[in-house]
Formats: structure tokens, sequence, C-alpha cells
């Protein structure tokens, strides 16, 4: 990087000498970050951030160095610059919204549970299959050494591939195209820069949007040589998720599935998150049901031929509650130790149900 010789501020309608440079820029060897003082940089930083999203960052960093973080893992940034989606693919009506906010969801509320007529319920079959044909892509790429962004990369292309929009990118400002949760990370990871390591777990994240209707699945996997504590974590979320299903038929109460997921989970000596549910998704990413994993729950509804709902248990090795990294997004452990999940989207049929994200003969298995 030049000195500050010769430099003007480059705050909008400022042109005084330059005293100072933006240290993230002198970081990411990234020329042309020149302010003559705080109050200059501070006014400019909403849109001078967006040159630190850089496609091959010669330098990393953490954004948030004073954050109490509960475990050994940290973001990695520069996060990519957001990924581009072709003009002629059908967007949710968040994707260019303010804030990308759902007007959608917002006038549905809390109202009630809505029943899938059959052309409705083809069309889900067909984007859930889908969104497993990527999730299983993304799975097939993972390798000790892949950074997340990469991952974010591959699934972004495998969804426009498909001519679908990746249902997290914009959603109320979420910036790519999966989620991808590594140890204590909950849900919501931010991919970024980070390489998988050997010992790692890693849930992906799959939404997509295509003809109107929104996928959603996920399934948590080893990274190489994955201690016995962790596998037992991975195998019992599995097995929860499993248990919750074999109860679905029409008259269940959705609030029952959350005492069968905590007891097999305690059994086993885990624990079950509070603060995130599963829920009714279709023409909405997110609308009823709730679906909360936990015993003794509020929830309210019962199941009813055409219901179209995820159950998604996230399961905790140690203490449920949970906080979130300063990126308003990543959900991890308050201490610190690993948590799992998995997801289906299930179809309530006329005599029990219908895993519409169900597993191909293809699909990968959990070992990478």
């Amino acid at each position: 990087m030049g000195g500050l010789e010769n430099h003007t501020c480059q705050a909008a309608g400022c042109d005084n000498p330059a005293k100072l440079q933006c240290p993230t820029c002198v970081k990411l060897e990234i020329s042309g970050s020149f302010f003559c003082s705080q109050d200059c940089f501070r006014r400019s930083w909403a849109e001078h951030k967006q040159t630190h999203q850089v496609s091959s960052p010669k330098a990393t960093y953490n954004p948030f160095p004073s954050y109490p973080y509960t475990g050994s893992l940290r973001p990695v940034y520069p996060l990519s610059p957001r990924r581009e989606v072709p003009a002629d693919i059908p967007r949710p009506d968040y994707a260019d919204a303010p804030g990308g906010a759902s007007k959608l969801e917002q006038s549905y509320g809390n109202a009630q549970i809505n029943a899938m007529n059959p052309e409705e319920i083809e069309t889900m079959r067909r984007v859930c299959r889908l969104g497993r044909e990527v999730l299983d892509t993304a799975a097939s790429a993972l390798r000790v050494g892949i950074t997340t962004d990469e991952i974010d990369r591959i699934v972004h292309e495998a969804t426009i591939a498909r001519k679908a929009y990746p249902s997290p990118l914009g959603y109320y400002e979420f910036p790519k195209s999966v989620c991808t949760s590594i140890n204590e990370v909950i849900c919501h990871g931010i991919p970024d820069q980070r390489t998988l390591q050997d010992g790692d777990i890693i849930n992906i994240d799959i939404s997509l949007y295509k003809d109107g209707f929104h996928a959603d699945l996920n399934e948590t996997y080893f990274i190489g040589n994955v201690d016995e504590q962790g596998r037992k974590l991975v195998e019992t979320t599995r097995e929860c998720l499993q248990h919750a299903i074999d109860m679905c038929k029409p008259g269940v109460r959705y609030r029952d599935l959350g005492s069968a997921i905590e007891k097999h989970a305690r059994a086993n000596g885990f624990s079950v998150v509070r603060t995130y549910c599963g829920h009714g998704v279709g023409k909405m990413f997110h609308c009823a049901p709730n679906v909360p994993h936990y015993a003794k729950n509020k929830a309210i509804g019962i199941m009813k031929p055409g219901h179209v709902f995820t159950i998604e248990p996230m399961i905790n090795e140690g203490r449920y509650n949970d906080q979130t990294w300063r990126d308003n997004w990543t959900a991890v452990t308050v201490d610190g130790k690993r948590s799992a999940q998995f997801e289906h989207g299930i179809l309530i049929t006329e005599t029990g149900c219908e895993v519409l994200t169900r597993r191909l003969e293809s699909s990968p298995g959990s070992q990478h």
C-alpha cells in the first residue's frame, strides 16, 4: 500500500487531505481507502464496507474480535460478493424487498394451517426432489480443506442450474445461498473463508424456490476423523428426527412431536434446542404450523391431510441454550459444545405421511 501523500478524503462531499486509511483494506491489500478523519470514515462505512467483499482474498480476518465466543470457531472474513441469480429465474417476494422482508409472510401472520390441494402437492414433490439433489451435490464436495464459501458457490450454481432461486439469499438480508453450521454452530452459519478441518461436523441447510414453492431440508456430515462422542451426537439427532416422523399422521397434535424427540435425546445424554423450531413450508418459506422439538411445548394445531411442514431437531452435546454472533445470524451453543441437526419436509397423507425430501439411493453418506 502506498502512503497518504497526495491523497484526499474519499467521503462524499469532502476533499480534505487524507490522514488515515481503512485498516481492513490495508490487511486485504485493497487500494484506495483514504479518509481525513474518523468522522468521515464512520459516515462512509455503510458503503465503504462493501469493498471488503472480495472473491479471492489475500488476507483474512475476524470481523468481531471483541465478541465473547463460546467455542473455538471464528468467522473468517471477508465474505465473497453476493452471488448473482439470472434475471429469468422467478424470485420470492423478499428477494429484492427492503430488509429482505416477506410481505406474504407478514400478511399471513398466525393464520390457520393451510392444506395443499393435489396440484400443489405435486409441485412440492417436484421442488423437494430438486432440493434433495442440491443437498447431495453439496455433500459430495465435502472434504478437509474446502471452504464453506466454496460450498456456497456449489450450492448456488446447482440451484440456478435447476432454474430455482436459493431461498436463503437475501431473506432478511442473509448474505448467502446456503447455511453451513460447523461444530458449536446450531444453525444459520454464514459461509465464509474458513476451511473444513479433520474432525469437524458440518450441517448443510438447503432451501430453494421454484414454481412458487419452497423446499427446505438439511443433514449433518462428518469431516475426516470425528470422535466417538461427535458421531453419537449426529446419529442420535438423526434418530430423533425419525422418531418424530414415525408419529406423523392425521389427528396427531404438533406439540406431541417434541416429547418423542426430547425423550430420545435425553436418554442419550443430549439436550434439545428450544429457540428454533420446524415450520410450515410451501408458498411461504416459513408459515404455520410451528413445530417445537422439545417436550411440554404449547404448539397449536392437529395434523390433517395436505399439511406440509418441516421437522428439524437441533440437538446439543451440552446445554440447550443458544446465543447469536454479531452477524445477527449465526446461532451457537452457550457452552461451546457441538450441535447437530437433520431436517425433512413432511406431507400428511390420508393414512400417514410422506417424506418429501427423502434420501435417494444415490445420496452420499455422512462420512467425508
